[in-house]
């Protein structure tokens, strides 16, 4: 039987009293603000420069979000690597003020882009596509501009794939392993707040911040978003997180040994291992949710389609409870039979989901209350990785965690969609419950029912914690 990773009734207490986590919480918050205005920043940007009378913004935005994914399913597992091999602080420390200081560039940029455009050929592309503004084209004129805004988001979105495992790393070093279900309790509980929150004042503030600087152009939301990254590195830098400085002298493997290293240490540690499975199905199903939840709230009376997002916040905001509640009595229970719960829990939410389509107030307690055992899931989950895996590997397991995460966040929005116009609304959260259900009941009993693994080293590696 699994140990309990704290004693009972221990609560926020002694992490809200330990200084070395606290920076490290304040920092992670302005930087997942800052993650927050930057998107929003780019749509104001795109609306003042670039999209058309009568055109719609989406396509413009559409190839923002795929520069700001694509570094998250390239170098996720890549950016692991190097995180073992560097000091976590230095890595925190260095991603923010490198991502605040190219938004700061960005006003610059766009001046240096404006009124220049890059033909791209599409001779090659069927005519229907070539065909706009009723006329054939052989080029498509990029505004230089946008490519400057598609560049620096693929640059900070770089940056964030470092800065991400780095972050995960670091929480086991400043905080003791019985305050781990806690910690990760109050982190997730302020990533739901800043997700509901990041982009509701996102827009007033920088809209605020540009009548500030009316004659400056882009200045004023530039320097809201920069403000927020170089806050988060300068609070950083306070962080002493008592690593060591690594051997330079120390002769590290290739970086795909590396990778191939973490992939093996997965698959030897069925802990570890079962609370990623876990973790991914969780995010596959509220990406599967995000997408779902356009057809529900159009199901749904006195609501409407594009209404969906308060589905959206009332999960958030179950899922903010939920860790609220697990840091403070979730430490009487086991990580996995905590998940194993949340499983069951949100399996029945989803079955009701499908059957409550008609009802608009049994449809938002039933998301809140799902949203509250996911909270069961994702918090002990995240706990157990931290606990389970050896220092030696926390770049490399977080890292492809990283970057597992982002493709299971991926698929699904695509796959939803195109499932739910096939099936049915009902049949495609009937699967989900299923899923649910499927993946915890799994991971319990493995992990009730397989012996420990014996930490090993990695392979050229030294400990940087």
């Amino acid at each position: 039987m699994e140990s309990k990773l704290l004693s009972a009734n221990q609560g926020f207490g002694p992490v809200l009293r330990n200084s070395r986590f606290l920076f490290l919480w304040v920092g992670q918050i302005f930087s997942q603000l800052a993650d927050k205005f930057y998107l929003v920043l780019m749509i104001a940007l795109i609306a003042n420069h670039y999209q058309a009378e009568n055109q719609s913004i989406s396509g413009w935005v559409s190839a923002i979000m795929i520069a700001n994914t694509i570094p998250a399913v390239l170098f996720g597992s890549l950016a692991g690597v190097y995180v073992d091999r560097w000091q976590k602080k230095q890595v925190l420390v260095i991603s923010n003020f490198c991502r605040g200081l190219l938004i700061l560039l960005l006003p610059f940029l766009l001046w240096v882009g404006d009124r220049h455009d890059i033909n791209l050929p599409v001779g090659w592309l069927p005519s229907f596509l070539r065909r706009w503004q009723t006329e054939e084209h052989q080029y498509f004129a990029l505004p230089l501009g946008f490519a400057i805004l598609l560049a620096v988001t693929f640059a900070v979105s770089t940056l964030t794939q470092f800065f991400a495992p780095a972050e995960q790393s670091a929480t086991p070093l400043v905080v003791r392993r019985r305050n781990l279900l806690a910690a990760n309790s109050l982190t997730t509980l302020t990533m739901m707040g800043v997700l509901i929150i990041g982009f509701a004042i996102g827009e007033p503030l920088l809209t605020l911040a540009d009548s500030l600087f009316p004659q400056a152009g882009d200045v004023g939301p530039v320097l809201v978003v920069a403000s927020c990254y170089l806050v988060a590195g300068i609070v950083l830098l306070m962080l002493k997180t008592g690593e060591k400085q690594a051997d330079p002298d120390l002769v590290h493997p290739h970086v795909l040994s590396d990778i191939q290293d973490g992939i093996r240490y997965l698959q030897e540690n069925h802990r570890v291992r079962n609370a990623l499975i876990q973790l991914l199905i969780l995010f596959s199903i509220f990406a599967a949710l995000s997408v779902l939840a356009v057809s529900m709230a159009a199901h749904l009376p006195g609501l409407k389609a594009s209404q969906f997002g308060f589905l959206l916040a009332f999960g958030g905001l179950g899922m903010a409870i939920g860790a609220l509640s697990i840091g403070y009595i979730g430490q009487r229970f086991s990580p996995t039979e905590l998940a194993l719960w949340g499983s069951l829990g949100m399996g029945v939410c989803l079955a009701g989901l499908a059957l409550f389509d008609h009802s608009l107030v049994l449809t938002f307690v039933t998301i809140t209350i799902m949203g509250f055992f996911a909270a069961m899931v994702g918090v002990p989950m995240q706990t157990l990785m931290q606990v389970e895996t050896d220092p030696e590997f926390h770049g490399k397991v977080f890292g492809l965690e990283n970057n597992a995460n982002n493709i299971a966040l991926s698929l699904p929005l695509a796959l939803a969609g195109v499932a739910e116009s096939l099936f049915g609304l009902t049949p495609v959260l009937l699967f989900l419950a299923a899923a649910a259900i499927a993946g915890g009941v799994l991971s319990w009993y493995i992990n009730e029912n397989s012996p420990p693994v014996a930490p090993r080293k990695a392979k050229g590696s030294s400990s940087s914690s």
